[in-house]
Order: structure tokens, then C-alpha cells, then sequence
């Protein structure tokens, strides 16, 4: 994990210059993650009961389920854990949406990362970047019981956007069996901006991270 967040720190393509991180949390908490965990439950039980009736694909029909609300929050709380001075009490289960397969995943990766992954095989001959990313993550989490997530945040209010951002995506590979998430965002951010601006600190430390999110 730690070799893969190191390549993908900085890596300058010239005009371009991508950032990535993996990082790696347990579904459990105490404390504040209990607190907002108990807030979010009770905000969503307020929505359903609030809702008129809906079609079986509606996002109030799918977080009928305990289990769909506590992937939820699950995935709220990575998200405040990956950003602590971000509040994403108001994200919504219709911005995370569902890859289903390591290939949804990987399309978008090969199509987005191609140039990342060339430089990666030109300084390592045990494998591509998504080999390496594929074994680092299923080390961690299991891919094989993963369901895979993307976040989609509203344009007004995105944590991720620097800017200079060209795109940036998040995934969220989650194994219900372990209550494990693993985070892996990627984006690419223009070289070209006004001098001065701040490229630094865009990413927190790297490395793998497990925070005590007890549920």
C-alpha cells in the first residue's frame, strides 16, 4: 500500500500532474463516529418516514434495508475520517453508486490512469500498477466479497476539487465480513495554474490507516 501511495503522491506528467491514495479503515467506532453514526440512522428512519410512496429503486425502497443504511453510514464515516474538517452529514445514498465488479472499476482506471501506468512499468518489472493495486487490495480487503462504490459529490460542495482539477474519482471497496472499507481516490490536476497556488497538502499522510470506527 505504502509503495503505491509513494508512486502516486506527486507524480508530475508535465502539463498534468496526478494524485492518488489508498487508505484503509475498520467499520467500528466510539466516541464521535458513535454520535454521527446515531445522528445519520435517525436522519434517514425521519426520511423514509417522510416518504411518500416510491418505485423499488428509489433510494428511500433501498435504504429500507438495515443493512443499506449501515453501508451508508459506513461510507459517511470514511468520508469524515478522510476529511475531519469536512461535514458530509448531508451526502445522500444516491451519490454513491454502485460498480458491482472489479471491472467497472478498472475501465475507469485504465482509461484515467494510463499514462500513470506507463511510467509504473517503465521503474517496476514485478507486475502493472493495477496488478499491483489488484494484490495490494485484495490483501487488505478480500475483493472477491467486495462490493465496490464510487462517490459522487454535489459540484457546490466537493472536498476533492483543487484547483487545476481536470477529474478526480473515489472508490470505496467495502467487505461486509470483515466491516472493512478501503478508500482509493485518484485525480488529475492541471500544471498550469496561477503560481503561488498551493499544490501541497492534497492528500493526507500516506500510508495505511486503520481508525478505531466501531459500530
Amino acid at each position: 500500500m505504502c509503495r503505491i501511495n509513494a508512486f502516486l503522491d506527486d507524480l508530475n506528467l508535465g502539463e498534468r500532474t496526478i494524485k492518488g491514495c489508498i487508505e484503509a479503515y475498520s467499520c467500528k467506532h466510539t466516541g464521535t463516529d458513535k454520535r454521527l453514526s446515531l445522528s445519520l440512522e435517525n436522519e434517514i428512519l425521519d426520511f423514509l418516514g417522510n416518504s411518500p410512496d416510491v418505485e423499488d429503486s428509489s433510494p428511500a425502497d433501498y435504504l429500507s434495508s438495515r443493512s443499506s443504511r449501515k453501508m451508508l453510514i459506513y461510507l459517511i464515516l470514511t468520508l469524515s475520517h478522510m476529511y475531519p474538517d469536512y461535514d458530509f452529514s448531508a451526502v445522500k445514498a444516491h451519490q454513491f453508486f454502485t460498480e458491482e465488479t472489479w471491472e467497472g472499476f478498472k475501465q475507469i482506471f485504465d482509461s484515467y490512469m494510463f499514462d500513470a501506468s506507463k511510467i509504473w512499468a517503465e521503474a517496476n518489472e514485478d507486475g502493472s500498477l493495477l496488478e499491483t493495486l489488484y494484490k495490494t487490495l485484495d490483501e487488505v480487503i478480500n475483493l472477491a466479497e467486495c462490493e465496490v462504490y464510487s462517490y459522487d459529490p454535489n459540484s457546490d460542495a466537493d472536498p476533492f476539487i483543487e484547483k487545476g482539477a481536470l477529474w478526480s474519482y473515489n472508490f470505496f471497496f467495502y467487505n461486509r465480513k470483515l466491516k472493512r472499507v478501503v478508500s482509493f481516490r485518484f485525480s488529475c490536476l492541471s500544471n498550469l495554474v496561477t503560481d503561488g497556488f498551493p499544490m501541497d497538502g492534497y492528500y493526507e499522510e500516506d500510508g495505511e490507516i486503520f481508525d478505531d470506527m466501531d459500530m
